[in-house]
């Protein structure tokens, strides 16, 4: 059975930017809306690939930082 619902233009462009090739928008709210479906942690493999040279900056700036971090002495 088919239903028509209505969504926010802004609501419409969220969806339409989870839909991969042409998967049905019904699909992609099953997809989204299913609790059971496990993921497998290769899915994200490569999530950081378009925006290495901006992680490798931030991987540079955390080392940094911890090697001016002092610790702290604690009495008991």
């Amino acid at each position: 059975m088919v239903k028509v619902i209505s969504l926010s233009n802004d609501a419409y462009a969220k969806l339409k930017a989870l839909k991969k090739g042409s998967q049905s928008f019904s699909d992609v709210v099953v997809e989204v809306t299913s609790n059971k479906k496990k993921r497998n942690i290769m899915d994200f493999a490569g999530a950081f690939a378009d925006n290495a040279e901006h992680w490798e900056k931030m991987e540079k700036q955390i080392y940094e930082d911890r090697k001016k971090a002092k610790m702290r002495d604690y009495k008991f």
